[in-house]
């Protein structure tokens, strides 16, 4: 990790303030850009190539432990942590799963039908109302609801 750093960025500063601020030899980075990648670099670019390759056919959708199954299923041996790993490493993610409300499709009809025959029209505002009703109109005072704490009606007790 700290070699890749030292790569990354010796165009800006030199190796050795780099390696020295790291707490590295410069020889032992020199020699890290010579070597040959290990067995387990180039297995793990082997895996990522079939992983990517498992992840694009299936339309982007699959994740991790169905990538792995995949795998299982051509014959390769390979653990589902090792396939979550390189999954992250390539930047693959399954796109998520689509949820939503169902499609409306018109068929049904948003009011219920009058079964009863009924008619539910109103031939007239109505005014007033019982004393009790919280919706009745205006009282004594401006007050509209018997309960209101606001109202300032005289000799009342309700709400104070």
């Amino acid at each position: 990790m700290r070699f890749e750093f030292i790569a990354k960025h010796r165009g800006i500063w030199p190796v050795s303030w780099i390696c020295e601020a790291l707490g590295v030899s410069r020889s032992g980075f020199h020699a890290w850009l010579v070597r040959a990648p290990s067995a387990r670099a180039r297995s793990d670019e082997e895996f990522g190539a079939k992983v990517r390759a498992s992840f694009i056919s299936s339309y982007r959708t699959y994740g991790a432990r169905r990538v792995w199954h995949d795998l299982l299923a051509e014959g390769l041996s390979c653990g589902l942590h090792r396939v979550e790993r390189l999954m992250r490493l390539h930047g693959l993610k399954a796109r998520p799963r689509r949820r939503g409300l169902p499609k409306d499709n018109g068929l049904r009809s948003v009011i219920a039908d009058n079964i009863l025959d009924r008619q539910f029209t109103a031939e007239a505002p109505t005014s007033g109302g019982s004393p009790t009703s919280p919706i009745s109109g205006p009282r004594k005072g401006g007050c509209t609801s018997p309960w209101s704490s606001t109202c300032s009606r005289a000799g009342s007790s309700v709400g104070r």
